[in-house]
């Protein structure tokens, strides 16, 4: 077992001058700039980049599923990867994880441009093809993966405390939900136009605006995220052997605390992902009321606003684990009813749906504090400091649930009957697509919170009880480093 507490103090030997500030208001504000950053083009290409593809490039949204499945395939290799990097690297006295932020962010701001460029669509098909394939893989699995893997590390060091790990959990939450405001309800209004007959035409040179509009907006965010955040918890590794990858395996199978996050992750995802991909279509196609979309969109954003304050007091109330199974069971009980209800009016819809969300963002501003529970949990478990290889896992499976997400999102298109055009002309679709479409917004979260659910309350290990007793363990080791 590596002695955890005797590398944190020689390191801190090492380091004996530096002197941090207390943890206070610039560490949530940076640590909410870098998924701000980060969800810029990480909800744009969940929402907009298939509809893109489809209606702009005119690639089939069997092709795109294709694309999404593969390019998961290559972040088996470069999040796990990533994760171990960090990890092995000898830690400068700008700390672990933060000089990666400031490497990166040029590289994935630049890529994620690139995969909205409009004249794309004048080239060949097979051009069309290369083209989305390596510039979505170049973002999604080297540069995206190269800047989150070790923001999303860096809680961890910023603080040990589980009072201000929930802190930054609920400011990282905020900062995806403020990236969904501006990507998910102001950009529809601005990427379409409507025809005589009032139909939503997407116009391909207004998307590529917006992409380069949100790259200059996420370098600032990842600018004040470098510039305000503090590791205060860091740890040489540098000297450890790296995991083998039977280690590493073997790490994963019996830690029951990730790899039962790691399946509500890949749910979680893959029910989100899919009804945000589908909804494009459903505003579109079934309501034909994009501006209700950009209304929904609002309104979540300010559900996840209000509940923010009260997240971490009815976290240490009640504990993460069961405030959270609570709210995605009522959650998936409201979409269940939009599903057999079969509203027509889509500001009825909206506002049904805001209901429904309430149980399922109280999940989510508790997801990241989740995630260094269970970084602490395999502290105590093997007394090893691997939250980067740790975090790497948890992002693949998140990956893969965006993959699964785009992947059925795309041959659900196919299947139903969905047809596309290229360069944006409208098409009307038949109600029965409509209505399949409607169908699959409703169902994919209705199954998926119910699952989520369920995966808290008879897998996930971490009870309030049990937390209690490893912030009590975890105390002890950093005691015995000072």
């Amino acid at each position: 077992m590596i002695n955890v507490s005797e590398k944190k103090t020689a390191f801190a030997h090492e380091h004996e001058a530096v002197e941090h500030r207390p943890f206070g208001l610039k560490d949530k504000i940076a640590y909410m700039c870098g998924d701000f950053g980060n969800d810029f083009f990480f909800i744009m290409a969940s929402s907009f980049l298939m509809v893109f593809y489809t209606n702009v490039l005119g690639i089939p949204g069997a092709l795109v599923g294709t694309l999404f499945l593969v390019s998961r395939c290559v972040d088996a290799f470069t999040d796990i990867g990533m994760g171990r990097l960090v990890d092995s690297c000898k830690p400068t006295k700008e700390g672990r994880y933060r000089p990666w932020i400031k490497r990166m962010m040029l590289p994935v701001v630049a890529a994620g441009v690139m995969m909205f460029v409009p004249w794309v669509a004048n080239l060949p098909y097979a051009v069309r093809v290369v083209y989305i394939f390596v510039t979505y893989i170049l973002w999604g699995s080297f540069c995206y993966t190269g800047i989150n893997i070790p923001y999303g590390s860096m809680a961890s060091a910023i603080t040990d405390k589980p009072a201000e790990r929930a802190a930054l959990s609920t400011a990282r939450s905020i900062g995806a939900t403020l990236a969904g405001l501006f990507v998910g309800s102001l950009t529809p209004l601005f990427i379409y136009t409507t025809d005589a007959a009032g139909n939503q035409i997407l116009q391909g040179n207004r998307v590529f605006m917006v992409a380069c509009l949100f790259a200059v907006f996420a370098l600032i965010c990842y600018t004040i995220c470098y510039k305000w955040s503090v590791e205060r918890i860091v740890i040489d590794n540098s000297n450890q052997k790296p995991l083998t990858a039977k280690e590493l395996v073997t790490a994963l199978i019996t830690n029951r605390a990730l790899t039962s996050m790691v399946a509500a992750a890949i749910v979680s995802l893959l029910s989100m992902l899919l009804m945000q991909s589908m909804n494009m279509y459903l505003y579109m196609d079934y309501f034909k009321n994009i501006g209700a979309m950009s209304v929904a969109g609002m309104s979540q954003t300010v559900v996840t606003l209000v509940l923010a304050p009260f997240a971490g007091k009815i976290a240490a109330r009640f504990g993460k684990k069961e405030a959270s199974a609570a709210g995605l069971l009522f959650s998936s009980v409201m979409f269940s009813i939009l599903l057999f209800a079969r509203i027509q009016n889509a500001w009825v819809y909206c506002g049904l749906l805001i209901i429904a969300n309430i149980g399922s963002a109280l999940f989510t501003l508790m997801l990241w504090a989740f995630i260094s529970d269970v970084i602490d949990y395999q502290t105590v478990k093997t007394g090893s400091c691997d939250g980067g290889t740790i975090y790497g896992v948890y992002s693949f499976s998140r990956k893969i649930g965006q993959a699964l997400a785009g992947g059925v999102g795309g041959f659900m298109l196919t299947a139903i009957g969905y047809q596309i055009s290229t360069g944006g002309q409208a098409i009307v679709q038949t109600a029965e697509v409509t209505n399949a479409i409607y169908t699959v917004t409703t169902a994919a979260p209705a199954i998926g919170n119910f699952c989520i659910a369920l995966i808290l309350i008879f897998w996930y290990p971490i009870s309030k009880k049990k937390l209690a007793e490893i912030t009590s363990k975890i105390e002890a080791m950093n005691s015995e480093a000072e």
